[in-house]
């Protein structure tokens, strides 16, 4: 349980800030994560590192000399936005390049990704190598499917020493490549983790039994078999990842025994003696070993086998010296402290030209934002619970965080006068910057493809409410490239869209359109119950997943009907058509 806190929601934040109290000497705090506080030569590659908090001491324990130049911190459990990746690494960037690392999440890959094209359209060279060392979450075959957990680790290590040692942007990438490549690891699980607030751990393993092939975001293991004796479970470890090695495999490996929180120091020590016998029983050489909490996930109580093979030039890198507040190896020279550039200012956006019945709207559109943000707040604990069967858990601490930045954006700049485009605009930048994590990244960019779409006017017909569902769905689609059948949120939302279009197109008003919209989209929701996940965290646990529908596409449904139920019960108008809603939005206080 984790019992230390005042604000659940402000838990992430301040448990950084204390970290990098403790730990000036290594770290200084950016916007969005920490970057070395010291000396970094000029020209030399920046490993920016990152994910969800609650992993200590991974991300930000690692940086330092011979490791990472800077990580990304985003939310319990949920992937940094955009906004943090980029200001992390552009503080970190030593003139070499950005090589970006973490774990192969769905939201990670959106944030970090987006972040990326970012920084190359600024002219800072930046690359992206995933961890995908999890063997429990796809098969060999389809290795770049698997997870990153403790073997986040040795990818990072790697590559960190390699940047420390000159190499360019090339080389570094390689080596963080091929060290991912041969890196293996497999988890398991006595009991959940309990997030900040929470008042019980994200999911339970029935007494007597252990859960294998967790991950490190709170999912459960993938099946539950009889707790085993010390020396069976090295066996099983030791056993399904040697059965796992990679081609070239050698005979000289790197062997991690990870706790995820719980599991104490003693029994990882008495784990690790009975793994090594069996690794030399093999015919394998341990070559400097570690054992300890590396990889967390709160206070779960679990533990993982990372296995790297190592090869010439990786034991070189993976021997390297390496000082960070958590990891520490070997002996380097203290470093002088550098001085970091503050928070630049923020610029102002030049005014927007809106009329009085431009800002009527906008205030229409914040309401709107509020009836969302109402909708959430109402099924948080619901759409957690429903996560958690399969998943992590925070779909509704991360829908409520992100709609709480988005409503509050869209008050602020709605009060100011703001058009429906600036308003949205705003809203989704917040969402995807607060939330985090695969939702956050599809509802910032999708209320903002929305908004585009809408424009600053003075009044709409009903063919921009046509274009503004078809900008969100396709902002969606386009950036999470998931299927109908995937058993996501896109299950739901294309049965919305295309209710609305035939609705429309035949002549429905739009008020009715909506409505037979949102009904579809609910219905669709309910349906993915039968579905087995092909995307997200949920897959590697599809089967717990059967029965119970995607939480994605639930929380889209229940947001769809609210605002269909809200605007049929403002608008006075049957069509959105031309003065009656202008002014009645721009003249009526009920409608801000």
């Amino acid at each position: 349980m984790t019992q230390i806190f005042d604000n659940p929601a402000d838990f992430a934040d301040e448990a950084l800030d204390g970290f990098v109290a403790a730990n000036r000497g290594y770290v200084a705090r950016v916007d969005g994560g920490v970057v070395r506080s010291t000396e970094v030569p000029a020209g030399q590659v920046a490993l920016v590192v990152g994910g969800g908090s609650g992993h200590y001491p991974a991300f930000a324990g690692l940086v330092g000399p011979g490791l990472a130049a800077g990580s990304a911190c985003g939310n319990m459990f949920a992937s940094p936005a955009a906004g943090q990746v980029y200001r992390v690494a552009k503080a970190a960037n030593a003139g070499g390049g950005v090589l970006l690392s973490y774990g192969n999440y769905a939201g990670d890959v959106l944030h970090f990704g987006q972040a990326q094209l970012r920084l190359n359209a600024e002219g800072i060279e930046t690359r992206t190598v995933l961890v995908t060392d999890d063997i429990a979450s796809a098969p060999l075959d389809e290795i770049e499917k698997r997870r990153g957990i403790a073997g986040d680790l040795t990818v990072f290590k790697v590559a960190g020493a390699a940047a420390e040692a000159g190499l360019d942007l090339d080389a570094v990438e390689r080596l963080a490549i091929r060290t991912n490549y041969r890196t293996r690891s497999l988890g398991v699980a006595f009991d959940g983790c309990t997030l900040p607030g929470a008042d019980a751990p994200l999911f339970h393993v029935p007494a007597g039994q252990m859960s294998l092939g967790l991950g490190i975001h709170g999912e459960p293991g993938i099946s539950e078999h009889p707790m085993p004796t010390a020396s069976e479970l090295a066996e099983l470890l030791v056993s399904r990842l040697l059965a796992d090695k990679p081609d070239d495999a050698g005979n000289r490996v790197v062997a991690i025994v990870n706790g995820l929180g719980t599991v104490k120091y003693d029994e990882l020590f008495l784990l690790f003696g009975k793994i090594e016998k069996l690794l030399t029983a093999a015919g394998l050489t341990v070559v400097e070993p570690e054992c300890g909490e590396l990889v967390t996930s709160l206070d779960m109580s679990g533990l993982s086998l990372t296995l790297l093979w190592l090869d010439d030039e990786l034991e070189q890198f993976w021997a390297a010296p390496a000082d960070t507040p958590a990891f520490r190896k070997g002996n380097l020279a203290p470093r002088a402290s550098r001085e970091l550039a503050g928070p630049e200012d923020a610029v102002a956006g030049e005014a927007e030209n809106t009329t009085p019945a431009a800002a009527g709207l906008g205030r229409l559109a914040a309401a709107v934002l509020a009836q969302v943000q109402g909708v959430v707040v109402e099924h948080e604990e619901e759409l957690g619970n429903l996560d958690a069967i399969a998943g992590d858990g925070d779909h509704g601490i991360g829908m409520r965080r992100g709609v709480d930045a988005a409503s509050a954006a869209a008050q602020e700049t709605s009060a100011a006068g703001a058009s429906v485009e600036r308003v949205l605009t705003a809203a989704g930048e917040a969402w995807s910057e607060r939330a985090g994590g695969t939702s956050g990244a599809l509802w910032g960019s999708a209320v903002i493809a929305a908004g585009l779409a809408l424009g600053n006017k003075d009044s709409y017909r009903g063919e921009d409410a046509a274009a503004a569902v078809t900008a969100f769905v396709d902002a969606i689609t386009e950036l999470g490239k998931a299927e109908p059948g995937d058993k996501t949120m896109v299950d739901a939302l294309l049965p919305f869209r295309d209710a609305f279009l035939t609705a429309f197109d035949g002549g429905t008003p739009v008020r009715g359109a909506l409505a037979s919209a949102s009904a579809a989209a609910q219905e669709a929701a309910e349906t993915t119950a039968s579905l087995r996940p092909l995307k997200g965290r949920a897959r590697p646990l599809a089967e717990k997943s059967l029965g119970h529908p995607d939480p994605g596409a639930v929380s889209f449904g229940l947001i769809a009907a609210r605002i269909s139920n809200y605007l049929d019960s403002e608008l006075i108008d049957s069509d959105l058509t031309d003065s009656p809603l202008a002014a009645s939005a721009a003249g009526n206080g009920a409608h801000a």
